[in-house]
Order: C-alpha cells, then sequence, then structure tokens
C-alpha cells in the first residue's frame, strides 16, 4: 500500500465520493488510526496537515462495524478508536421546523440535529454516558465534554417510559441526553 499512491487517488476526486458505483478489491489493512479524541495517526505519527486529514476524511466509509478508505481502486482499512469525528462546536438556528440545532465536526462538517441527524447516547458506562451524532454517510461523531455540558444547561426535563430525561430539541424533536436521578 503506497500512500502517495492514495493522497493522489482522493485528491482526483470531486466532491461527494460515488461509492455505490465502486468496487474495488479490499487491499488490506494500513496502519492509520482515528483516535478517540479525532486525531489521525499513520504509523504511530499524528498526521498534523489538515488538509490530508480531510482528504482521508472524504473517502471515509463504514461497512459491517469497520471503516475503510476507499478510492475507484483500492479499499483499505484502518482504525478507529471510538467515532471517527468530533462535534466540537454548535449553534441554534431557525429552519422550517423551527429552531434546530446546528452542530460542527473536528474536521468543520456541519449537520442540523434531526431525525436524519439525530443524537443518540451510549450508556455502557451509566456512570459517564457518551452522546454522538450521526453525520454523513453514516459516519457518526462523539460530542465532545464542553458541547455536552453546554448541552445539559440548557436541557429540558422529559418523562419517557416512566424515566425522567434531560434533553434538548431540536426541529421539534426531543433528543434525550440521558436519564435524570
Amino acid at each position: 500500500m503506497d500512500l502517495n499512491n492514495l493522497v493522489q487517488q482522493i485528491d482526483s476526486l470531486e466532491s461527494e465520493p460515488p461509492f455505490e458505483l465502486w468496487n474495488p478489491p479490499n487491499c488490506g489493512n494500513i496502519d492509520m488510526v482515528i483516535k478517540s479524541d479525532g486525531t489521525w495517526w499513520y504509523m504511530g505519527t499524528p498526521i498534523n496537515r489538515m488538509k490530508l486529514v480531510k482528504l482521508f476524511a472524504n473517502v471515509l466509509i463504514k461497512e459491517n462495524s469497520k471503516y475503510f478508505l476507499k478510492t475507484p481502486a483500492e479499499k483499505i482499512g484502518i482504525t478507529v478508536e471510538d467515532a471517527p469525528f468530533v462535534i466540537i462546536d454548535w449553534q441554534t438556528i431557525s429552519t422550517n421546523n423551527g429552531d434546530a440545532i446546528e452542530v460542527t465536526s473536528n474536521l468543520g462538517h456541519k449537520a442540523i440535529v434531526s431525525e436524519q441527524h439525530p443524537i443518540t447516547v451510549n450508556t455502557s458506562n451509566p456512570e459517564q454516558p457518551k452522546l454522538y451524532v450521526q453525520l454523513h454517510r453514516g459516519l457518526t461523531a462523539k460530542v465532545h465534554r464542553n458541547v455536552y455540558y453546554q448541552w445539559i444547561n440548557i436541557s429540558q426535563e422529559k418523562v419517557i417510559d416512566g424515566l425522567t430525561h434531560l434533553g434538548i430539541t431540536s426541529a421539534k424533536h426531543f433528543y434525550s441526553l440521558g436519564v435524570s436521578e
């Protein structure tokens, strides 16, 4: 696997790749890791060039719970420790469905929290639930702790199935941030 060749393939793509038209061979795995803090590493070294990270993120896909960089010529497995992106900012905007929350990832992806881009909660550790937002192509972004606390500050209580949830409303839909005690 030649990293320079992969960069050239990705760089030649225009906007959103037509993944559904590509059926490249699986070329194995590469020593690339997206850490739980959203940083990208190659062969044990952080990739500090944001343009290069965004280039790789443009061809990142998830298939059967595994992550790949997919181009017309090859599909290469990478490791993702938690989620490939991190929600680092948000704002309230007006939409046709009322006020909504627009989130921004560490790589500049924007999404409006909605049925298409819902918030989900992982409660495998009840002491510290983790929030995620579904982004493009089924990829998720972990909500940064600062954003989580900001949302808790504006949250409202709602009883769902007999449990009191703290949550936020976006585009007329309530999203639970976790069960209140």
